[in-house]
Order: structure tokens, then C-alpha cells, then sequence
């Protein structure tokens, strides 16, 4: 966050409340949350990416075949029951009666066939199951069936997306679309809806209460159980500025802010209106990602010199501040969780900026521009970017450092292009841990070769191979040696370099209370007094 005058600060005020005063009449007796999201989003299609900021969205909008609960186990949500055939090969699936997208119209196994249709080319954490779907029909509107090639245990977790959220239901016609296409009309079947009448890009975003959608029964945890809108309406207003935010929300004037940077929480930790919470369930893992389809980092030895480039401490300290926020972390599926292991990652503890140099130089780079973009409106993935850019000349590299908005990065990072025709080098990122913590679903660490994978598109077919071991294997102690063989492995090709762990704080006044931990920041059992 820059450094501003007080009449600059208070003319940023002055000109907020402004346009957050006098609402509609229609606005008058409704309950609005007013939410300062971490950036602005660009991407409204949760196919097309699984940023934060998109899935925060799809959350809102849309909702799932499955969900999963606090503990990250699959529960129905869109299904009333399911059956599977002795032979483990065919399920069968009825949709619970009376679902209807926003617009009103009635939901059927049409709309839910052509969305897995989608979502099973689109979304590349799930591949493990897509490849073993042999057919999906639909029965009536409200049975469909999903036959697989071998059985797979794995079916009903993958459902709602690899991150939970991916697998929004969306009606036929949008689901229809090139799946590379962003869709064009965001018409969901979840608690809340979209006004397009009402977007304002790098103003507002505003959702509303979707009358035709009816709660499940049990109590909300997670993603799953009854979703229930206790707000009427919700808009994102986007503030750029971190001060001009913690202002707006002192005076009453914004209700939420989401996941804030560390150096603000401890600046209203004393003020009685306030609330200083955790949501994600797990720990946030930051981390600097190459392009392995472009050169330089398409070499192996490239990533390699960036992992002994990298200095945690520097890292963490730059972007989070004070140590007792973060901690240092060299596993690639999350300290803390179940597969925590940081086997193979020892040499990589302590930089090494000559080894980093030698192995830069033996992958064949001569001095060639590396685009290194990043989010210059949120703070830390401002700071992570300019160690790493101060890293990098330390070590040779000619860097190009492109600075944009995040929402603009998020963009950028899903295209082919070589970088000096609108494609990347190196970029930073960082994701609450649930979606990071398993082989099975972890975008980062899946290695096929088939350039489907996630942004960035690593390949290593003998990582890929194992991993397939461990998702077919049903002993424990087998799964356990299997996720150690994998991670070592990993830090030998570096799909990305692991740059910490933090505890993400967000913000909101005494007056909200239903705030639910979960994977991504949800806004149904949310109620404002």
C-alpha cells in the first residue's frame, strides 16, 4: 500500500461514501452486504479459471451436483439419491425435484449432462476422472446416468469441480459453448443471482437473493448442507487502496473485506466494531510459478535455479511482514495437512545464487527477456513480485517486470502466447491450502503432458505415472510411500517454487455474523443486523 496524504485519504473517503449513500428507494428495506473483495473479477466463467476472486463468484451463482463439507467430504447437494452398480461402473443420479435456474427456468439432466460434458474437457484437476467416464446420459429430467471404464472411487468428490465450486451447474445453452470460450450470460441454480443491469467493472459487482432457489434442509458446513440467503442483496464495491478499505469499513460504509493483507489486521485488531476472522480452513501457500512451455523454464535446470534462487524468509517477510503471521513450508501439498511430507525438498532450504546462476546458464539461457507479471493492486503479490524481479538480476536473468492489476494477471496467466506476444514468464500466486492438500485434485502438481493441465502446463510423465499409482490404491501405508516418492520427484522437475505458508485474516463488522470456513469465501447463513 503506498503512502498518502491525509487530504488525499480523505478525499478517497469523501468521494466513497459518496457513491455508496443514498441507495435506491428499492435498496431502502432490503439487507445489503457490501463486500471489499481482494481484487476485481474478470473472469465470470468458473471453467476458465479458479482464481479466488472466480470462485467467489461461482459460489454465489451457481450450484453443484455434490459439495464439500467442512471436512472436504463429498455430500449430495443438487442430487436427492444415487445408486452404483455392484461392478462399481454405473452410477445413477436423481436430481432433487423442483430446481430451477435464476431466471426461472426449470433445471433438467439436459443442462447437467452438457455442463459435465464442459467440465470434464475444461477443468484439468478432474482429468483423472474424465478419462474413465465411458458415457453420460440423460434418463429423464430427472435422472441421469455416468458409466466409467474401471471403477474409480473418487466420483462423487470430483462432481462438484476440483475445487468444489468448478462444477456449477449452468443451463444448456451456455454449457454448449466452446469450453475454451468464456460463456457469454451468467444464469446459475445458486442461492444468489447476477445483475448484469448493475455491473459497473472497476466499480461494482452486485448479486441478489435468487427467488426460485430452495435450500437444502441440513445445516450449512462448507460448501455443502443448506444454503441459505439471509441477505438480500450483495455487492462487491472494489477499492484498490487498502486504507481507503479499513476506512470505509470503520465508518459502517462497507460491511465485509476479504482476505487483507497482514499489516492491516493488526491496524483495527482494538476496535470494538470490527471482527478479525479466519475462513479458509487450512493455511494459505504462496507461491512463484514458471511457464514450463515457454523458454527459459520449459528447461528443467531453469526451475531449478529459481527454486535455489528463492529465499522463504525474504519472501514472507517482504509480502506478510512479521514472522508470526507465516512460517516456512517446502510441501508442495501443505504443511499441516495429511500429505505435509517436505521429503526431497532438504538442498532447497538455503539459497544458493551461484548454484542458481550455473544452472541457468546450463539450460541453455543467453540473456533473453523474462516476463515476470504481476498484481500491482494487491500488496503482497506486489512485494513477492519485486523480490523476485531483485532475485532474478542477481542471477543473470533480463527481467521484464510487467505490473498490472490482478484481475488482469488472472487473465493473462491462462494464455499459450509466447510472452512477448501477450504471454508470461513467472508470476506469483497464493490459494488457501484445502485445494492444494491432495494428489488427487491439486492443480499445481498434476504433470500430464498433454498441455490440459494448469497455467504454467508442467509436464512429467513419470510424476504423472505415480500419481495415477496413488489414486488407484487403497492401502494407506502404500498411498503414504507413494506421496513420498511423488514429492521428491517434484522438487527434482520444480512444477513451481513453494515460497510459505500464512494464516489470511478477513475483516468484517460486529454487525455480520454466519460467517462460514470454507475452502472459498461463501456469503449464504451470512445474516447483518
Amino acid at each position: 500500500m503506498g503512502i498518502r496524504g491525509k487530504g488525499e485519504l480523505l478525499g478517497a473517503l469523501l468521494a466513497l461514501a459518496a457513491m455508496l449513500a443514498a441507495p435506491v428507494a428499492a435498496e431502502a428495506q432490503q439487507k445489503v452486504l457490501r463486500v471489499v473483495p481482494q481484487g476485481e473479477v474478470k473472469v465470470f466463467d468458473p471453467h476458465q479459471s479458479q482464481v479466488n476472486l472466480t470462485s467467489m463468484h461461482a459460489a454465489l451463482v451457481y450450484d453443484t451436483l455434490f459439495s464439500w463439507d467442512a471436512d472436504m467430504a463429498p455430500q449430495p447437494q443438487m442430487v436427492e439419491s444415487w445408486t452404483v452398480s455392484d461392478d462399481k461402473l454405473l452410477y445413477t443420479f436423481t436430481l432433487r425435484p423442483g430446481l430451477k435456474f435464476s431466471d426461472g427456468s426449470t433445471l433438467t439432466t439436459r443442462d447437467v449432462v452438457a455442463t459435465l460434458k464442459r467440465l470434464f474437457v475444461r477443468d484439468s484437476q478432474i482429468q483423472s476422472l474424465a478419462s474413465r467416464v465411458a458415457a453420460l446420459e440423460a434418463v429423464d429430467e430427472r435422472i441421469f446416468t455416468l458409466r466409467l471404464k474401471e471403477p474409480f472411487r473418487f466420483v462423487e468428490f470430483l462432481l462438484g469441480g476440483s475445487n468444489g465450486i468448478a462444477g456449477g451447474i449452468m443451463r444448456e445453452q451456455e454449457a454448449s459453448t466452446d469450453p475454451f470460450k468464456p460463456i457469454a450470460e451468467i444464469v446459475g441454480s445458486g442461492p444468489f443471482r447476477f445483475v448484469k443491469d448493475e455491473y459497473r467493472p472497476a466499480n461494482k459487482i452486485v448479486y441478489e437473493k435468487n427467488p426460485f432457489y430452495v435450500p437444502r434442509k441440513e445445516p450449512p458446513s462448507g460448501f455443502a448442507g443448506g444454503k441459505v440467503a439471509k441477505v438480500d442483496r450483495i455487492e462487491f464495491v472494489i477499492i484498490p487502496d487498502a486504507a481507503v478499505a479499513v476506512g470505509a469499513l470503520r465508518n459502517g460504509e462497507v460491511d465485509f473485506i476479504d482476505s487483507v493483507s497482514l499489516d492491516v489486521a493488526p491496524t483495527v485488531a482494538s476496535d470494538p466494531n470490527i471482527v478479525v476472522g479466519e475462513v479458509w480452513p487450512i493455511e494459505t501457500y504462496v507461491v512463484l510459478r514458471p511457464n514450463s512451455i515457454q523458454p527459459p523454464f520449459n528447461n528443467v535446470k531453469a526451475r531449478q535455479a529459481l527454486a535455489y534462487m528463492s529465499d522463504q524468509r525474504e519472501y514472507m517477510t517482504a509480502a506478510y511482514g512479521d514472522p508470526k503471521y507465516w512460517r516456512e513450508c517446502y510441501a508442495y501439498w501443505v504443511c499441516g495437512s495429511p500429505n505435509g511430507t517436505e521429503a526431497g525438498s532438504e538442498s532447497f532450504h538455503h539459497p544458493d545464487l551461484e548454484k542458481a546462476r550455473q544452472l541457468l546458464i546450463e539450460s541453455g539461457y543467453k540473456g533473453e527477456k523474462v516476463v515476470l507479471i504481476g498484481g500491482a493492486d494487491v500488496p503482497a503479490y506486489n512485494n513477492l513480485t519485486l523480490v523476485t524481479a531483485d532475485r532474478l538480476k542477481k542471477i543473470g536473468v533480463n527481467v521484464d517486470l510487467q505490473m498490472s492489476d490482478w484481475g488482469s494477471v488472472s487473465a493473462r496467466r491462462a494464455k499459450k502466447d509466447p510472452p512477448d506476444q501477450g504471454g508470461w514468464n513467472l508470476f506469483h500466486t497464493s490459494a488457501n491450502g484445502a485445494q492444494l492438500a491432495s494428489p488427487l485434485a491439486s492443480p499445481s502438481t498434476i504433470m500430464t503432458c498433454d498441455g490440459k493441465n494448469f497455467v504454467g502446463w508442467p509436464c512429467d510423465e513419470e510424476e504423472e505415472a505415480l500419481r495415477q499409482k496413488y489414486i488407484a490404491e487403497t492401502d494407506p501405508e502404500k498411498q503414504k510411500a507413494l506421496v513420498e516418492a511423488m514429492h521428491r520427484r517434484l522438487w527434482e522437475v520444480v512444477p513451481y517454487v513453494p515460497l510459505g505458508q500464512l494464516k489470511q485474516p478477513f475483516l468484517w463488522r460486529k454487525t455480520v455474523s454466519g460467517v462460514l470456513k470454507a475452502n472459498t469465501l461463501v456469503f449464504w447463513n451470512i445474516e447483518k443486523n
